[in-house]
């Protein structure tokens, strides 16, 4: 029966971990580095230590392919999704307030380098959560448990476009996210489902307004 399904349907050993917690680890020195410009003092190590914890933890339960269908892990990785998210999302409303209101006597390129490492850790943040969630997530795509993706990929509308055994990794949601995130639209791949297109929508958003202030007041200050 599964022979007869689409290969991004089929049951497989699981993605490495190695993909995914590369970009939490990149996340983190991000936001380490925004620390002194738009990162509160009082929230850096509360945010940055909670972020490196639930890494630890999901490495210790995961550490090469995620195939183990938890409920634990799942809320682990979710945790871990929403710490950076807030953390990222409170760099931006630091960072938009200083602008806005008192320009902390950046220059145009300290402006402009800020301003394009939120743009980054927002990409790296979109396409974990992207990641994370289509069809229940890499362990749950990895058994097969949800025949209905969230994005559908081109590869999935024609699989001659594709070599055998294709399915969705870490690296397609990256490039989702990425294109999403410039071009504040869907590109080659197009979300399905009422919480893809939120999210995309979110980050188009954030994407947006971040570049949008970052480049009017970089030219202001020049």
């Amino acid at each position: 029966m599964e022979k007869h399904l689409p290969s991004w349907l089929h049951k497989h050993p699981g993605e490495h971990r190695w993909p995914a917690a590369l970009a939490v680890v990149s996340c983190l020195l991000l936001q380490i580095s925004q620390a002194g410009a738009a990162f509160p003092n009082a929230l850096k190590g509360i945010i940055l230590s909670i972020e490196f914890l639930l890494l630890i933890v999901l490495l210790a339960f995961n550490p090469k392919h995620i195939n183990k269908v938890s409920k634990e892990i799942r809320y682990l990785g979710l945790s871990l999704l929403v710490a950076l998210t807030i953390g990222n999302l409170t760099c931006v409303w630091v960072l938009i307030q200083g602008l806005l209101f008192n320009d902390q006597g950046m220059t145009a390129v300290s402006l402009l380098l800020h301003g394009g490492t939120i743009w980054i850790i927002n990409i790296l943040i979109f396409a974990l959560w992207f990641w994370e969630l289509d069809r229940g997530g890499p362990a749950a795509r990895a058994n097969a448990k949800d025949a209905y993706p969230d994005f559908l990929f081109p590869q999935m509308e024609n699989e001659n476009l594709a070599q055998p055994g294709w399915r969705p990794v870490f690296v397609d949601y990256l490039y989702l996210s990425f294109t999403n995130g410039t071009a504040f639209s869907p590109t080659d791949t197009d979300p399905l489902s009422a919480w893809a297109k939120i999210l995309m929508a979110l980050e188009s958003a954030i994407s947006l307004s971040t570049l949008a202030i970052i480049i009017a007041r970089a030219v202001n200050v020049a």
